[in-house]
């Protein structure tokens, strides 16, 4: 039974981070979330609480500014999410950065880093020039 409420619940994270996406970019009228992209839903089992993560391409203030227009039109986007999806209850909606990003991009920094420096180490020397047979005696 839990492997069925386990296969739900991400179905029900899919669908609302689709329909979020979706009213964040049709149907909310304020312009401090327009630039606000929907990542990743996490929703607990019972489905009453969803944590949404979501990037900006946003300065620190303008980022902030752009959480509290979220919060503030929390209460909108969950009664728009209740008429869309036919749940029992609407879960509560919890808006988080998303930081998988900046953290990936980093990550795929040092990789490359790391694999320049491996081939650099599996070519060979070329300032030294290997010695002709009867040269150096």
């Amino acid at each position: 039974m839990a492997k069925t409420a386990y296969k739900r619940a991400t179905r029900v994270a899919d669908q609302i981070r689709m329909e979020v996406a979706d009213i964040i970019m049709r149907k909310t009228k304020d312009p401090r979330v327009a630039s606000v992209t929907v990542t990743d839903v996490e929703i607990t089992n019972d489905l009453r609480m969803a944590r949404v993560f979501v990037t900006t391409l946003l300065d620190a203030e303008q980022e902030r500014a752009a959480f509290i227009g979220l919060d503030k039109a929390s209460g909108f986007i969950r009664s728009e999410l209740g008429r869309r999806l036919n749940l029992r209850y609407t879960p509560e909606i919890v808006f988080q950065k998303d930081v998988s990003g900046p953290r990936g991009d980093r990550l795929l920094t040092i990789l490359d880093h790391l694999d320049e420096e491996r081939q650099k180490e599996s070519k060979p020397d070329e300032s030294a020039t290997p010695a002709k047979p009867g040269e150096g005696l």
